[in-house]
C-alpha cells in the first residue's frame, strides 16, 4: 500500500490475515480493528451486516427448497439486542470516516430499518435509499406474500455540510442495467442480477453480493486511491472491486472460511485481471 494507507494500518496491532498490495484482510470481530483505526481516516465504508433472518424457514435456490439459516451469526437475539448491535457498529464506523466520507449499508426489511434509525441516531446525513431490484430473484414458496425481489441500500454522509464524492457523469454513462438509460440521470432503482456462476467457483457466502453491484457503489462514491473499509467482508466482493479499480481495501471478518474464500477469489482476480474490462 502507499504511504498514507500504510500509516493508517500501522495503528492496528493485529497481524493481517492476508495482505497483498492494496488488499488487506483481518480475522477479527469488527470492533477491535475499528477501535485501533485513527479518527477521520477512511473514505468510504460498505457494510452488509447480518440480516437476522435465520429463523428456521425455507427458500428456493437453483430450483430446490433450502433452509434460510445461514449460521449463528445471522440469528436474531431479540429486537433490542439487534438494535444495540447496529447502533454499536454504525457509531464505530462514524468515528473512522472522514468528514466527507460516506457509508453504504445493505439489508432487507429484517434489518434495514434498524440500520436507518441507528444512522440518524449517530448523526449521519442520509443521502439516498436505493432499491436493488433482482430480476432473477427466487420465488416465494408459501404463495402467501409478495415475492421478495429487492434489497435496500442506504447511502449516508458523515457530516451534513461536508461535500461528499459523487461521480455524477460516470453514473450517467453507466450501462449493464435493465432500467437505467445510458446518458440519463441514474435513478434510485437498480436492476442487477444476483452473483454470476463465475463469482462462485470457489464457493460462496450466504449473502454474497454481485460484482456488478459493488462496481456501481465504488465507482459512484469513491475516487482512485481512496481507502474503502468493509467491517463484515464475507467473501470480499467489496475488496475485489476496490482493488480492480485502484482503491485501497481493508476487510474484517470473524469467519476464517470466508476469509479463505476471499483469498482464493483475490488470487484468481490477479490471474484474470487483464480479462476484466471497465464498465464505463
Amino acid at each position: 500500500m502507499e504511504t498514507k494507507a500504510k500509516k493508517i494500518l500501522s495503528f492496528i496491532k493485529a497481524k493481517p490475515y492476508f495482505s497483498e498490495g492494496n488488499f488487506v484482510l483481518y480475522h477479527s470481530d469488527y470492533l477491535p480493528i475499528l477501535e485501533q483505526l485513527p479518527d477521520n481516516s477512511i473514505d468510504m465504508i460498505f457494510a452488509d451486516p447480518p440480516y437476522n433472518l435465520s429463523n428456521g424457514g425455507f427458500s428456493v435456490h437453483a430450483g430446490r427448497r433450502v433452509s434460510v439459516n445461514k449460521g449463528e451469526w445471522d440469528k436474531s437475539k431479540g429486537f433490542q439486542k439487534d438494535l444495540d448491535f447496529h447502533i454499536a457498529w454504525i457509531r464505530a464506523c462514524y468515528r473512522v470516516l472522514k468528514p466527507h466520507g460516506t457509508i453504504w449499508i445493505s439489508g432487507t426489511y429484517h434489518s434495514i430499518y434498524q440500520c436507518g434509525y441507528a444512522l440518524q441516531l449517530s448523526g449521519y446525513h442520509i443521502l439516498n435509499d436505493i432499491a436493488w431490484y433482482k430480476p432473477n430473484a427466487s420465488p416465494n414458496l408459501s404463495c402467501r406474500y409478495f415475492t421478495a425481489s429487492h434489497e435496500t441500500l442506504l447511502w449516508a454522509r458523515k457530516e451534513k455540510k461536508a461535500k461528499h464524492v459523487f461521480n455524477y457523469e460516470q453514473m450517467r454513462a453507466f450501462r449493464n442495467d435493465l432500467i437505467h438509460r445510458q446518458g440519463k440521470q441514474m435513478r434510485s432503482v437498480w436492476a442487477i442480477g444476483t452473483p454470476k456462476p463465475e463469482e462462485k467457483i470457489f464457493g460462496k457466502h450466504p449473502t454474497q453480493k454481485p460484482m456488478e453491484l459493488l462496481k456501481r457503489i465504488i465507482l459512484s462514491s469513491t475516487n482512485p486511491g481512496d481507502i474503502v473499509l468493509d467491517p463484515f467482508t464475507g467473501s470480499s466482493t467489496t475488496g475485489l472491486v476496490a482493488y480492480l479499480y485502484d482503491r485501497k481495501f481493508i476487510g474484517i471478518d470473524n469467519e476464517k472460511k470466508y476469509l479463505e474464500l476471499s483469498k482464493k477469489r483475490f488470487k484468481d482476480l490477479i490471474k484474470r485481471k487483464q480479462m476484466f474490462s471497465k464498465l464505463i
